[in-house]
């Protein structure tokens, strides 16, 4: 029985050492996961400090294209270019009458593209866009100089 005794006695020690060992166990467990959301929280910290300057960033690159759009719109150059290429691809719909100011001139062409192009099947609306090729190889053949002075001062509706 002694035996018995001193074999109950080494399992509750086992037993005692068992429990001591899980509740370190738990205890660092417990400081590694305040360390870790810690560490968590310093992440999202920085996530977010980075998230907002790259937002800002963003913000400030959007600004400076919509400035050099609208700077782009309302020179005398790049109207010269863009209602030439425009003149030449779409000359016959008048769309670079509308870029030049030109409303009445557009909605001429466009109304001879349709009306004629009706009656044709489309045959005749080949002329409207003859019309604008030509003045689209004339915009481009233009100093920009003489580009302005002719259409955006001069105003000179056609050719």
């Amino acid at each position: 029985m002694a035996d018995d005794k001193n074999l109950g006695d080494d399992l509750d020690d086992m037993l005692d050492d068992a429990k001591e060992g899980a509740k370190k166990a738990a205890d660092k467990a417990g400081e590694l996961a305040g360390e870790a959301k810690e560490k968590a929280k310093e992440f999202a910290g920085e996530a977010k400090e980075k998230a907002s300057e790259f937002a800002d960033d963003a913000k400030e690159t959007a600004k400076e294209f919509s400035e050099g759009v609208k700077d782009a719109f309302n020179s005398g150059e790049n109207k010269k270019m863009l209602a030439g290429i425009l003149a030449i691809l779409l000359g016959s719909l008048g769309i670079h009458k509308f870029i030049l100011g030109y409303n009445k001139e557009g909605i001429i062409l466009l109304a001879v593209t349709l009306v004629v192009g009706f009656f044709t099947c489309g045959i005749g609306a080949s002329l409207a866009g003859i019309v604008g090729l030509i003045e689209g190889i004339i915009y481009l053949t233009k100093s920009d100089e003489e580009f302005y002075n002719t259409y955006q001062v001069g105003k000179k509706p056609w050719f």
